[in-house]
């Protein structure tokens, strides 16, 4: 259970992080600008926590009890 709602948590980050920067684009954001940083950082936490639950690496990630 714990390691499933890791890797949702992770699903949102990027979720989260994907909209952030489309919102910032769409209204003339730079590629400099506060909500394109914000954006690529959710991303980045999304696709860590991704990697270090296993689902890149094949495992299962996490301990559900």
């Amino acid at each position: 259970m714990y390691g499933r709602s890791v890797q949702i948590l992770s699903l949102l980050f990027l979720a989260l992080g994907l909209l952030i920067l489309v919102s910032t684009f769409a209204n003339g954001g730079g590629a400099l600008s506060l909500g394109t940083l914000l954006g690529i950082a959710f991303i980045a936490v999304g696709l860590a926590r991704l990697y270090l639950s296993g689902i890149f690496r094949g495992g299962r990630g996490g301990s559900d009890g």
